[in-house]
């Protein structure tokens, strides 16, 4: 979008190929880039455009797909052979094995590496301090506290305890502003919290917790402290192992809880958590250092907000089984029409039928079942969804056009149950195959054959 607005010529080009290619949203990334970027870019005449352009791709290892990191990085590196644009990119990420390996494929003559670490600390604390100056002086204003609030000393003191981790100094930044008349207070809060250097991450950890420990509010009686704590360590508990981003009101209909809690356990997190006013829009984490933040117990060392990895993956694999069971069926959208290709229903009718919730329990239940540690046993939940509704939810991910993630899916259920002391196939107590058993063969001979099996559910 951004690229069509800004060359106006370029706009016509991605115009053709999108409707040259209907589907291209669904097209693999390679044919994206060459068609929507590359192409366009290729086409573009002499004068036509500027001198370059920059693409900005900000956090790339939080791309939690390994393959699809090295794609993109090879598919950049096709941008070479433009002749009439330049095309520079600037690329921000944690030095992750997939994204190290991936560079070592392009030539070191054309990509330049510049490892933050390796700044002058002078550096790093100088750009904090404007930062935390600029952002600061405006809460100032808005506040009535002075144009030279919060005073150089201050900065000082809380350049200190950033420690060189731009990330503290944002964090810190959000929670003041979002105190509103208590801005001034938020900030002696940190100042007290922070009043000894240690390590940055000790620091940033600090933080977290203030944020945490600020959001459950001391006129509660312990009772109430209690459930709302345990209510935000489920709720953040999925936020941070979700497999793919969702909104608040999904979330909500996920985890089978009321909007009102949702939005009571994160009202004051907006210092940690980007969390939309349109509550359609995913919830996002600032910085994914939260995250491991709050799996650790040498880190978040409040035991009221530590969050068990493996039991927040049990909570969604439960809760994404419990939704598909309740809405999961035959012809889920109600074509009648066995023959109907699923490219011919839009993505409006798919969304009313299997919303965005739905989509998500359909496609990650095993991931998320696998990551638990669960042993499987017959009768528990799993058997029995397999039993009733393996079929409607092969259906459902062919709708989606994910039939290949369900195949996976099986593959991954079935090293579950090789792996687990107490059941060794699927089966019923009775001398016939179970359905689930049926069902799982006729996938594994599909797959076998390389066929693709016609699903009727």
């Amino acid at each position: 979008m951004q690229l069509a607005n800004n060359a106006p010529p370029l706009r016509d080009y991605i115009c053709a190929a999108i409707t040259g290619r209907s589907d291209i949203a669904s097209q693999s990334l390679r044919d994206q880039w060459r068609q929507l970027i590359l192409g366009p870019l290729s086409n573009l005449g002499d004068t036509s455009c500027p001198l370059s352009y920059i693409l900005v791709i900000d956090a790339l290892d939080e791309c939690e797909d390994e393959n699809h990191i090295q794609t993109i990085l090879q598919l950049l590196a096709e941008a070479r052979g433009l002749k009439t644009c330049r095309l520079r990119i600037f690329l921000t990420s944690r030095p992750e094995i997939p994204i190290r390996y991936s560079f070592y494929q392009i030539p070191d003559a054309e990509h330049q590496n510049l490892v933050l670490h390796n700044i002058s600390p002078a550096t790093v604390d100088h750009d904090v301090a404007i930062f935390l100056e600029y952002k600061l002086g405006l809460i100032g204003k808005e506040r009535a506290l002075g144009s030279r609030w919060p005073g150089e000393e201050v900065i000082e003191r809380l350049v200190q305890s950033a420690s060189g981790l731009f990330i503290w100094a944002a964090t810190a930044y959000r929670f003041i502003r979002e105190g509103g008349p208590f801005a001034a207070k938020r900030l002696d809060m940190i100042l007290k919290e922070s009043n000894y250097v240690t390590a940055p991450e000790k620091d940033l950890d600090t933080i977290y917790i203030t944020v945490l420990r600020h959001s459950i509010h001391t006129n509660y009686t312990d009772k109430e402290r209690e459930e709302l704590c345990s209510a935000l360590r489920r709720i953040l508990g999925s936020v941070v192992v979700l497999s793919s981003q969702l909104s608040a009101n999904a979330l909500t209909k996920l985890l089978n809880i009321t909007k009102q809690e949702v939005d009571q356990a994160l009202d004051d997190l907006h210092a940690i958590l980007d969390i939309p006013e349109d509550q359609t829009r995913p919830l996002r984490l600032h910085h994914p250092s939260f995250r491991d933040f709050l799996h650790s117990k040498e880190r978040c060392t409040n035991s009221n907000f530590w969050v068990d990895e493996k039991q927040a993956h049990r909570i969604l694999a439960e809760s994404c089984i419990r939704l598909m069971s309740k809405t999961l069926k035959r012809d889920i959208c109600g074509l009648r029409a066995p023959g109907v290709l699923a490219t011919e229903v839009k993505s409006s009718q798919l969304e009313q039928y299997l919303p965005s919730e739905v989509q998500y329990a359909c496609l990650y239940w095993v991931q998320h079942l696998q990551k638990s540690g669960i042993k499987l046993q017959d009768g528990d939940q799993v058997h029995q969804f397999l039993q009733i509704h393996l079929l409607h939810w092969l259906e459902a991910l062919s709708w989606m056009r994910n039939i290949s993630e369900g195949i996976l899916a099986i593959i991954t259920l079935q090293s579950i149950v090789r792996v687990s002391p107490v059941l060794v196939h699927f089966k019923v107590p009775t001398k016939q195959p179970s359905r689930t058993a049926i069902a799982l063969a006729y996938i594994n001979s599909a797959m076998t054959s390389n066929a693709s099996p016609h699903i009727a559910a």
